[in-house]
């Protein structure tokens, strides 16, 4: 009898064994990571506002903080009135050679009039040349006016399309003291407070998408033929009690080159010294943070 229940004890422990093997069998294991993006000050200048705090999730394009930008809106209504005076100062051709060509108009009446009198035996032809004459040197002063006053409203409409361009580049650094959130995610880290100074390239916060997450595992390279990208494999993290929770996931970059294995990573083979990198990106539902531990398996 008590070497049937030291049988029975012994089969039972080999079971309970074999399961919780079976349980804690994995292929490969890694840490999830995300696509961190440290946002960082694009403008000079002290940080009026700032409404960002770890854990907050922000959404593309929203407005979350203001540079001061006090001198750049000075600057701005200078350049207005810059370009407005050099506007107002181009000369209005028509108006300008307007006496000149009424001139020419009762220039050329006299030459018709002297025309008809040197055909009737009244007027000499002096008289005709003399009046054509005229006619010419205005026509000549019209052109030379006009081709003067063209060079000149050329040359500040370039002077008013400098500053056009200018007022560009003001109304770029101002839109740039607007701090705007690029992309969709949980804010990780806080690097600068309100009221403090900002500079150009000074980190603000760390953001990053965590609604999806890679698993960055490390395989031997006996694995490496049982994979391929694009494969789906299970991915798990533990829940506690020897509990696990499982999700669909997809090898979405594979190492060309081996390395030498973290320590804190587990492989199939605990021997191999060179592993090869893999990423598998997983949906996350909340459970899953940056940073946890996490195994996948593509074997049954």
């Amino acid at each position: 009898m008590k070497i049937n229940k030291l049988l029975l004890l012994l089969i039972a422990s080999l079971f309970i064994v074999s399961c919780g093997n079976k349980e804690n069998q994995f292929d490969a294991s890694g840490s999830f990571e995300a696509v961190e993006t440290i946002l960082s000050a694009e403008a000079n200048g002290q940080i009026l506002k700032l409404d960002v705090q770890e854990g907050q999730t922000l959404n593309p394009g929203e407005v979350v903080g203001l540079i001061d930008s006090t001198q750049l809106h000075i600057s701005r209504l200078q350049l207005k009135q810059n370009k407005k005076a050099i506007l107002i100062g181009k000369p209005t051709i028509n108006i300008q050679t307007e006496s000149l060509k009424k001139q020419l108009a009762n220039a050329e009446l006299d030459v018709n009039r002297t025309q008809k009198l040197v055909q009737d035996g009244v007027a000499s032809q002096k008289q005709l040349d003399d009046a054509n004459a005229k006619a010419t040197t205005l026509r000549s002063q019209i052109r030379a006016q006009e081709n003067s006053l063209q060079t000149t409203t050329e040359s500040m409409t370039e002077q008013a399309n400098t500053v056009a361009e200018q007022l560009k580049g003001t109304n770029d650094q101002l839109n740039k003291c607007v701090i705007t959130n690029p992309i969709k995610g949980v804010v990780l880290a806080k690097y600068a407070e309100q009221y403090e100074m900002a500079v150009i390239g000074k980190p603000l916060y760390k953001i990053a998408n965590t609604e999806t997450l890679d698993l960055r595992a490390y395989i031997t390279g006996t694995q490496l033929p049982q994979i391929k990208m694009g494969q789906q494999v299970t991915v798990r993290i533990d829940q506690g009690n020897d509990k696990y929770k499982e999700y669909p996931g997809t090898i979405t970059w594979i190492s060309d080159k081996s390395e030498f294995s973290p320590k804190t990573i587990q492989t199939k083979d605990e021997r191999a010294n060179l592993v090869y990198a893999i990423k598998v990106k997983v949906k996350n539902d909340g459970y899953i943070k940056i940073g946890m531990y996490g195994e996948v398996n593509w074997t049954k």
